[in-house]
């Protein structure tokens, strides 16, 4: 079993218009022995893939440039979002 010192979670909230909320998690496991060690999760049901570190980056940078064309981020997206164990 692979100890938990290397595996960190991130999880962000986001409300929508009708009230609901959709969670957005991140599982970074450094420790996994595949060359898969992030985890991303989006809400409940399919929305979920692990990713090799350069493709976590690559998602990273189009997301930010995509979402960059929106307009300014909201104001529930301003917040420190701490790793923890679990």
């Amino acid at each position: 079993m692979s100890d938990t010192n290397g595996r960190r979670f991130y999880r962000l909230r986001t409300p929508d218009d009708s009230g609901s909320t959709t969670a957005v998690s991140v599982r970074v496991d450094s420790d996994r022995p595949d060359p898969y060690p992030v985890y991303l999760a989006v809400g409940a049901g399919r929305r979920r893939m692990y990713l090799t570190p350069g493709e976590a980056w690559a998602l990273w940078r189009c997301l930010s440039e995509a979402v960059a064309t929106l307009g300014d981020p909201p104001d529930d997206i301003r917040t420190t979002i701490r790793p923890a164990r679990r």
